[in-house]
């Protein structure tokens, strides 16, 4: 979200009825953020209900950035279409997965690298259609590119995986 651009909207959502009316209202522009994806009563974790209401306003244009804790992109949307009952339609308007892994105890990992970067070519039984365009090799510590992307635009896309390669966490 910090290369989103200054001009770029970016809100932080709750899931609530009052909101996502208000944004449904909206004009569809920029980033919704949801900290975490999780049943854990932690402010700012949302789960079921409020989840699939925030994924139906990306039928209106918006952008999500969310976070929740998985082994993986199949895993990411096991919790997201299981878990809180995303239907596929709305999970398959995602079109990127970012998956980083934290290295060292979880309680205070040492490092955090971008494990892999996968297209989302849609949602089938909540199942995602995948694509590995990066991956991290741990033996190098070097992030490759597995696979050219289909749906961001590969200049674009370019300038996100050099950004994606080199971001200490």
């Amino acid at each position: 979200l910090a290369r989103a651009g200054g001009d770029t909207p970016i809100r932080t959502v709750t899931g609530d009825a009052t909101e996502t009316a208000r944004l449904r209202a909206g004009d569809g522009r920029g980033y919704l953020h949801i900290p975490e994806i999780s049943e854990a009563p932690v402010p700012g974790y949302i789960w079921g209900e409020p989840v699939r209401r925030v994924f139906r306003l990306l039928a209106r244009g918006y952008a999500l950035a969310a976070a929740l804790h998985a082994s993986g992109v199949e895993d990411a949307f096991e919790i997201v279409c299981a878990g809180s009952g995303v239907p596929d339609e709305d999970a398959g308007r995602i079109q990127l997965a970012v998956h980083i892994r934290s290295i060292g105890e979880w309680q205070d990992p040492s490092r955090r690298v971008v494990e892999a970067v996968h297209e989302i070519h849609g949602v089938t039984g909540g199942k995602p259609r995948t694509r590995a365009l990066h991956r991290w090799d741990e033996a190098s510590d070097r992030f490759v590119t597995v696979n050219e992307p289909r749906i961001v635009l590969a200049e674009r896309w370019a300038q996100l995986a050099r950004d994606l390669g080199r971001t200490a966490f």
